[in-house]
């Protein structure tokens, strides 16, 4: 190959991976959304409803994001909606409103059983020894592209949206986690931000850990103190359900998953309650 014929080559090998992504967002998003997604949205996502205006319409552009980027498998014989396909996608998009991200770049595949998964596995017990165990599982999220979620528990979310527990949420929780190269229970952040984060993150999560030593009932899923990890996807969880006693039970906590998250769900919820 002379050098014309390489410099032709990365010209066009520059051009598809720069101008490539930024035409297909531009088509996507020319594309009206759908009235029936709109009404399935309002009918089935509490929050939905509550959104200020540009906030539904910035869903409503990550939902078509997310669905044009994303590849969504049916296991277990279950055959994947677009109803299904849309309320994971609105559910998940919640977690980027009104921040400067791409739409979760690393996952690629959403693999949805009817319910809850089995998956076998390896446990280490401290003797050295090694057992296989099999665990029943709602929900999954792997750094290598792929979430996997029980519709059964997604449907039941949206039909019991802040009870606190929300597997969707769950999991790209975990999918953000991921983005700063280790799940850790810290996502990426500015260093501005992490001196704090860390601050109250340990001390909230050590909180928890001795609750549930103790056996305390707490707001928090008790869950959440099993690892840092867990630990942020469950208070995701509860920041988006259950803002409100979130805030007056774990106020610091709650503004930390505030500014991380650039929104105030007790907003939503005070329009519906007035609506």
């Amino acid at each position: 190959m002379n050098l014309l014929a390489a410099l032709l080559v990365v010209v066009l090998a520059t051009l598809l991976i720069c101008v490539l992504p930024a035409w297909r967002r531009r088509r996507t998003l020319a594309a009206p959304f759908a009235p029936a997604w709109d009404a399935l949205l309002t009918r089935r996502l509490e929050p939905y409803a509550g959104l200020a205006p540009v906030e539904r319409q910035q869903l409503q552009d990550l939902v078509r994001l997310f669905l044009a980027g994303k590849h969504f498998h049916g296991c277990g014989g279950l055959e994947v909606s677009e109803d299904m396909r849309v309320c994971i996608a609105a559910q998940a998009c919640l977690l980027l409103l009104n921040r400067r991200t791409r739409v979760f770049p690393g996952l690629q595949h959403i693999l949805v059983y009817p319910g809850a998964f089995v998956r076998e596995g390896e446990e280490w017990h401290e003797d050295g020894t090694v057992s296989e165990v099999s665990s029943e599982l709602l929900g999954e999220s792997w750094d290598a592209g792929k979430v996997i979620l029980s519709w059964e528990d997604v449907d039941h979310d949206l039909d019991h949206f802040g009870d606190g527990f929300n597997v969707v949420l769950h999991e790209f929780a975990h999918q953000l986690d991921s983005e700063s190269g280790s799940e850790n229970g810290t996502p990426v952040l500015s260093a501005a931000e992490s001196d704090e984060w860390v601050r109250v993150m340990t001390r909230e999560y050590e909180v928890l850990a001795a609750a549930a030593d103790r056996g305390e009932d707490t707001l928090l899923d008790p869950y959440g103190a099993s690892a840092p990890a867990e630990f942020f996807a469950v208070i995701t969880e509860t920041f988006f359900e259950l803002p409100d006693q979130l805030r007056e039970r774990h106020p610091e906590l709650f503004a930390l998953l505030r500014d991380y998250y650039r929104v105030d769900p007790a907003g939503w919820y005070r329009v519906l309650a007035t609506g």
